[in-house]
């Protein structure tokens, strides 16, 4: 699963169901699960490239949000009034 986050490109999200789907796991919330404590153990995963299917951050309001928010900022990636990343303009096309 790791090795399939690491090759997101920067610039570009994925959804925990595109992941999911990718290493053969019926459930996105298990993506989450796994990606919950990544940050702190291994700096090669680009963890924040993975987001929900509404294109928003799933993280609960915290300093790891905030965090989240401004690594993809700094990638290019803009975010909606809503707080939403527009999945056509900056979606992984995932090879299954």
């Amino acid at each position: 699963m790791l090795d399939v986050v690491r090759s997101i490109p920067c610039g570009h999200v994925a959804t925990y169901g595109q992941i999911a789907e990718k290493v053969g796991t019926p459930n996105a919330r298990l993506v989450g699960y796994a990606l919950s404590g990544v940050n702190s153990r291994y700096d090669d995963v680009p963890w924040h490239r993975v987001i929900n299917r509404l294109g928003k951050i799933s993280v609960r309001p915290s300093d790891g949000m905030y965090l989240q928010k401004e690594l993809l900022i700094s990638e290019g990636i803009r975010f909606d009034s809503e707080g939403r990343v527009d999945l056509e303009k900056y979606g992984w096309c995932v090879r299954l």
